[in-house]
């Protein structure tokens, strides 16, 4: 018996070296962006696993505590929420380690906030935080694992595809994820 599941997927690298130049649109009423200074362990799980339970978000699962209790106290991490009326509704995570490029390592919309329309204003929030410090360049990847409006989301927001690459997972099954059928290499 097999304990990972083999999962293929094609990851777009994309990057953008100035800041868009139309306005951004506005969060809709209600809604809040909150830097969350400390985040812990637990509400960073909750976050990553339930934004990314629908897109095989897996290797933040792997980690163990008090490794991830150190990439959330870096001074080059930073975690965003997206608060819709008072509830979670997204996060964002910036990785400022290799400056003058900032990488978005993780953003991502809670289920019931999918299809909302808040997911545009919600990214160029998180753009525009980044050039206000003028980096050189701000990175992002996707893949074809993510939402399907993900690469087209990063491409009107500004990013451009620098290169794309074919990467082969095994994901632990004892993760417990839904893997799209889609996603699944079959052996043979």
């Amino acid at each position: 018996m097999q304990d990972v599941v083999n999962v293929g997927v094609t990851v777009t690298f994309m990057r953008m070296t100035a800041p868009p130049v139309e306005a951004a649109p506005a969060l809709p009423p209600g809604a809040e962006v909150v830097h969350v200074k400390k985040c812990s362990v637990g509400f960073y799980r909750y976050l990553y696993n339930t934004v990314g339970a629908d897109y095989v978000w897996w290797l933040r699962r792997t980690v163990p505590d008090q490794q991830l209790a150190r990439i959330l106290a870096s001074p080059a991490v930073a975690i965003y929420v997206l608060y819709q009326d008072g509830e979670p509704a997204g996060f964002y995570e910036l990785d400022s380690g290799r400056w003058p490029s900032v990488n978005l390592g993780y953003f991502g919309l809670m289920p019931h906030a999918v299809g909302t329309g808040m997911g545009h204003a919600f990214l160029r929030h998180a753009v525009d935080f980044v050039w206000r410090a003028r980096p050189q360049a701000m990175m992002v990847n996707t893949c074809t694992g993510d939402h399907p409006r993900a690469l087209p989301g990063y491409k009107r927001a500004g990013f451009r595809v620098v290169r794309e690459e074919f990467e082969r997972w095994d994901i632990p099954l004892s993760l417990g994820l839904t893997i799209p059928e889609r996603l699944i290499l079959r052996q043979g």
